[in-house]
């Protein structure tokens, strides 16, 4: 167990005071900020609304209309001018695009096809954006038509029939909350064992690499020498999560305080989320599915990484069945919410390989309600020991691959080495 601890120790401590540790870890409060005000910044700078002239054959439309849903959705602009359909230079009047609108027929009960005309391409949303502003338009000329009054038309729009879904088991439980979080969860897991878990391949081609390991191994068992990177990655891993985690809490408090506005909406809606949860019980789970998950996969990746040497397509290539059967549990993950009990979501989030994250996608929606418990403890005790078996088995690969240099080992034989007796 001594050794182990070294272990660790030198892992974390090595990895914590690297350059790149600091970097990264500052980097994502930057990206934070950037995220928050920068995209709404570049987004108001340098969004631009179209500028439509519309020429009116029909003679339904009128300026008012138009002025009226201008002021209403500031999106675009529709303009009514008269002109010549066929000659009507529109850019050269300082219009972005140009409609025309044939004589129609307000009865009609089949939708009626036009065209924006312009130079130049401004996006789909941009289309759709005009489309919607005069089908208003239209829907007020319709409403006038069939004599359908303001009042009318406020019970016709106002009185609608809505919907909401309700646990008998759990009335707390809130379907559309439950499936964000879930998701950001689960994608959060994802990230960790993809990232984290490819460092702990990499940290041990570096030794085997540097022909450090030989000297390791030489005094220390497999199982403790990748049981002590396991963990100790694992808790940089941890650490770095818990000081992201503590930057935001940072930025709500300097909002709540009135400093930074924006951050506090934000981070206010998100804290107004996880009031309709079991808090304790989704923060306890997500921790140690987190820790569980990567502990898993990194033994996985560390077996990859003692096997080969210092090229990295050879590293990519044994690792892509890995990273797939993770990407399939994002999959698995995404029917996971829309049937959170269903068969294949209760089976995915029990078997290790997939549990970390299809779990954490089915635990918001209530436990023992739509998790029983004796399926959350089997899910559990299944990963546990997932992990012990993944870490003993990669141990095992690791005494033979370490020692190994020049050959590039399939699957199949590292299969052989697992199993080969001592």
């Amino acid at each position: 167990m001594r050794k182990t601890w070294l272990i660790i120790k030198r892992e974390y401590l090595t990895r914590v005071r690297k350059r790149t540790f600091i970097i990264g870890t500052l980097l994502f409060p930057i990206l934070y900020l950037l995220l928050i005000f920068g995209t709404g910044y570049i987004a108001e700078k340098t969004k631009h609304n179209l500028t439509v002239a519309v020429v009116d054959e029909s003679g339904l439309f009128n300026d008012s209309l138009f002025k009226q849903q201008n002021q209403i959705d500031q999106t675009s602009t529709l303009v009514l001018v008269k002109a010549d359909p066929d000659h009507f230079k529109y850019d050269s009047a300082g219009y972005d695009a140009f409609m025309r609108i044939p004589k129609l027929n307000w009865e009609t009960k089949s939708p009626t096809q036009l065209t924006l005309n312009a130079k130049k391409f401004f996006g789909a949303n941009s289309s759709e954006l005009v489309a919607a502003k005069i089908n208003r338009v239209w829907n007020e000329i319709k409403n006038e038509k069939l004599g359908i009054d303001a009042d009318k038309r406020q019970i016709l729009a106002g009185n609608r029939i809505n919907i909401n879904f309700n646990n008998e088991q759990d009335t707390t439980i809130d379907a559309a909350t439950s499936n964000v979080i879930g998701m950001a969860c689960g994608f959060l897991i994802y990230f960790i064992i993809l990232i984290y878990g490819s460092q702990v391949m990499m940290g041990v081609m570096e030794e085997k690499t540097n022909r450090i390991a030989e000297i390791i191994v030489s005094s220390v068992k497999p199982f403790q020498m990748m049981l002590g990177k396991i963990i100790g990655i694992g808790l940089v891993a941890l650490t770095q999560f818990i000081l992201w985690i503590t930057f935001i809490f940072v930025i709500y408090n300097l909002s709540s305080m009135g400093k930074i506005g924006a951050a506090s909406q934000l981070v206010g809606s998100v804290q107004a989320v996880f009031t309709r949860i079991n808090l304790p019980l989704t923060l306890f789970c997500f921790a140690f599915y987190f820790l569980g998950g990567f502990f898993f996969y990194a033994a996985i990746y560390g077996a990859i990484g003692s096997a080969i040497n210092e090229d990295v397509r050879e590293a990519q290539s044994l690792s892509f069945p890995v990273t797939m059967i993770v990407i399939i549990s994002i999959v698995l993950m995404s029917t996971a919410v829309n049937d959170p009990t269903g068969p294949i979501a209760t089976w995915a989030s029990i078997i290790p390989f997939s549990s970390p994250i299809v779990m954490m996608a089915r635990i918001p929606y209530g436990v023992p309600g739509t998790v029983p418990y004796w399926q959350l403890a089997t899910s559990m005790g299944l990963l546990v020991l997932g992990f012990m078996f993944t870490t003993w088995f990669a141990a095992k690969i690791y005494r033979t691959g370490i020692l190994m240099y020049g050959k590039k080992p399939s699957w199949r034989e590292l299969i052989k080495w697992g199993f080969r007796k001592n």
